[in-house]
């Protein structure tokens, strides 16, 4: 198993990319909290990374709704099961951890349903920020409930980006 990492600046953020086999296994924030330990990236390729960064900055300018990149995600036959799941939920939209679990066939396992989108190692590109809790509240995300917040209001029209104007308010 060959390991090649890159990192490249966001608007939430520098986002760490992994990719195993010359396929993407993780894109993590800093901080995220299953965020595995550096040495396990590999060495540094920005050249690797491509076509995921060319994504990610459509997705940033508002001009991607999904992604088409290959995924090499490590988990669970469940964790994949949820991954999967994530990817359906269609941009700007939400649905909690019980109607996930419903989705996957699985209505009470909303708790083990939140487990596993806490695991998952791409973040963004399976979208469990768009995952909430049951009152429409946001709960735990591995990257903070501020970015959390932000990729929720950016998807729904309502953020406001940087220098746009004294009402304009930024994270980083």
């Amino acid at each position: 198993m060959h390991r090649t990492h890159t990192v490249i600046d966001s608007p939430v953020g520098p986002l760490t990319l992994v990719a195993t086999d010359g396929t993407l296994s993780g894109i993590y924030m800093e901080p995220h909290r299953h965020r595995p330990a550096q040495e396990t990236f590999g060495q540094r390729d920005p050249g690797a990374f491509g076509e995921v960064t060319e994504q990610l900055g459509e997705y940033f300018a508002g001009d991607r709704k999904e992604f088409t990149v290959p995924l090499a995600p490590e988990g669970t036959a469940f964790q994949h099961t949820v991954w999967e799941a994530l990817r359906t939920i269609p941009y700007g939209e939400t649905l909690s951890y019980g109607q996930l679990a419903e989705r996957i066939g699985r209505p009470g396992a909303a708790r083990a349903v939140g487990l596993a989108n806490g695991r998952n190692p791409l973040s963004i590109v399976v979208p469990c920020h768009r995952v909430i809790g049951s009152t429409g509240q946001l709960t735990g995300y591995g990257g903070g409930i501020e970015r959390k917040r932000h990729l929720l209001d950016f998807e729904r029209g309502a953020y406001v980006p940087r220098g746009a104007g004294a009402a304009a308010t930024t994270l980083w």
